[in-house]
């Protein structure tokens, strides 16, 4: 049964990076797998666990994955809102207007560095959210667009692996008292940094040139007239709102999608005193009851789908079995650390980092180790060698549509020179 449940989830990965091939969305693909593979856990269930499971254990598992999935999925669709909601009101083009060049390496750079520092302050799910809406402003031609994309996917990725609470890793690390929040900075600012600019040096080589703005008839919705201070108001309230975010969890220790939840609710109901005395078309069609219409609905139940996947592989022990492997195979924390950050291109890294919590404890490897240092490292930035390696890439893929093949392609090469580069830089410093 074990050997089913990996042929039905690889077979469901494959489906899902050949998606523009065998015309079946992503999103009805991912569901499928994690909805087959539960089923073959529960049929399966006497080969999984010898003996039979506890009474319970199954759906006692299944409901504690989905609690977790739902956390990712609310914090995901709040945050979508709040951006579609500054979108609405104009917001980004404050931005978008003062960023004039349309020299694609400048451009580039620019933004992969406004990607790499703002996702140490957010984190990277947020920040490529954010990131995502304004290329579509920016960038015209599809080529680029997806270009630009998945070097903001790597920026994002390695922006969040040197900060506590950049990415979900680096949190349960920092939670858990593996490392601390001032050490993992000074640690991995350097080797995430290289692991960015090595694939912009290559790019600044190999893709000159111009960009082409998109044309104004490329937002289908239609447009509303908002004044510039509002529009401000908006823009300025909604990014406060999403820095408010890990302020509110490190004061509160609730999990992140209430403060994206409470930062909906305060930016909805300024919006609405905002607009009370406006027409009522109008002020409908500014309004969050509509905007949230606008949110790309597949794109989350395509993360459902992958999650619930992963998830049961997660309980049926494969996980843990796959670290104990490692700890055999290879004796060094430095091998290690590198295939599970490899592996987490595939496999969601947030249950092999809890995995590998759970084998090694803080007597084998204590606080601020190697190994915990490089483990925040290599989690946060191996999944960007592909799109679905991360949430950021899988944020990316709905919004901007990018496909798989494509992104292998691309920006697959480009990623995992980087990532041996930090991996290389932090050898070079530490391990020496």
């Amino acid at each position: 049964m074990y050997t089913l449940l990996l042929l039905f989830f690889v077979l469901g990965y494959a489906c899902i990076a050949l998606e523009h091939t065998i015309k079946i969305d992503k999103a009805a693909t991912a569901i499928l797998t994690g909805v087959v593979c539960w089923t073959v856990l529960v049929i399966g269930q006497q080969s999984f666990f010898p003996g039979g499971p506890e009474e319970g254990f199954i759906e006692e598992s299944i409901l504690e994955h989905v609690g977790e999935i739902a956390e990712i999925l609310f914090f995901l669709l709040a945050a979508m809102t709040i951006v579609e909601l500054i979108d609405t009101h104009g917001g980004f083009e404050i931005i978008t207007s003062r960023i004039r060049t349309t020299d694609r390496v400048r451009l580039l750079w620019i933004l992969a560095f406004v990607t790499f520092f703002l996702s140490s302050v957010l984190d990277n799910l947020t920040t490529t959210i954010v990131m995502a809406t304004l290329l579509r402003k920016l960038i015209g031609d599809q080529e680029d667009l997806w270009f630009f994309g998945g070097i903001v996917v790597v920026a994002a990725n390695a922006g969040g692996a040197w900060s506590p609470i950049g990415d979900v890793t680096t949190i349960m690390l920092w939670i858990g008292g593996q490392v601390t929040a001032m050490n993992i900075v000074l640690t991995l600012l350097v080797p995430s940094l290289v692991c960015l600019l090595v694939p912009l040096a290559i790019v600044t080589f190999t893709k000159r040139g111009t960009i082409r703005p998109p044309a104004d008839t490329v937002d289908q919705h239609p447009p509303v007239e908002v004044p510039h201070r509002e529009s401000s108001l908006v823009l300025w309230l909604g990014i406060a709102a999403l820095l408010f975010v890990p302020v509110f969890k490190n004061l509160t220790h609730l999990p992140p999608f209430m403060g994206m939840l409470l930062s909906l609710g305060v930016l909805w109901v300024v919006t609405e005193i905002l607009h009370r005395h406006k027409p009522e078309d109008e002020r409908h069609t500014l309004s969050v009851a509509h905007v949230i219409r606008r949110i790309d609905t597949p794109s989350i139940l395509f993360f459902l789908g992958i999650l619930l996947a992963v998830a049961s592989l997660q309980t049926t022990g494969l996980l843990s079995q796959f670290a104990a492997i490692l700890d055999e195979t290879f004796g060094s924390i430095y091998l290690i650390n590198v295939v599970i950050g490899l592996v987490s291109a595939i496999v969601d890294n947030v249950p092999l980092v809890a995995g590998a919590m759970g084998m090694y404890t803080l007597d084998t490897f204590p606080p601020d180790s190697d190994f915990w240092e490089l483990l925040a490292y290599c989690a946060g930035t191996g999944g960007s060698a592909l799109i679905i390696g991360s949430a950021a890439g899988v944020a990316m893929m709905g919004i901007l549509k990018i496909d798989f093949v494509w992104y292998l392609k691309r920006i697959s090469g480009l990623a995992l020179l980087g990532y041996f580069s930090g991996v290389a830089v932090y050898y070079l410093i530490h391990g020496l």
